[in-house]
């Protein structure tokens, strides 16, 4: 994702040195340039892929146990679904 708008900046920089750097051309007109051409619609991009993701999380939360943790500081019975029973040592 980050890799288009890099990129996109670069050509975006470099049309802008080619504004500045003509004998037609003006510093102010490679500065209009680049915020036109490269800064505001990377920055438009990324706001939408940005809350675009932020949706996609907040309707699929991520897929974890259901049960509470264990506040009693014990440790899990074999009975209880999706539990490990404790290992002991052999002395």
């Amino acid at each position: 994702m980050y890799i288009v708008a890099i990129g996109w900046l670069y050509v975006s920089l470099m049309m802008a040195a080619a504004e500045a750097t003509n004998s037609d051309g003006s510093l102010l007109g490679a500065i209009i340039t680049f915020i036109c051409y490269g800064l505001i619609p990377v920055s438009l991009l990324l706001y939408f892929m940005q809350r675009a993701s932020r949706r996609r999380k907040a309707a699929n939360p991520p897929q974890g146990t259901s049960l509470p943790p264990d506040a009693g500081g014990h440790a899990a019975s074999a009975s209880q679904p999706g539990s490990v029973a404790p290992v002991r040592e052999e002395s």
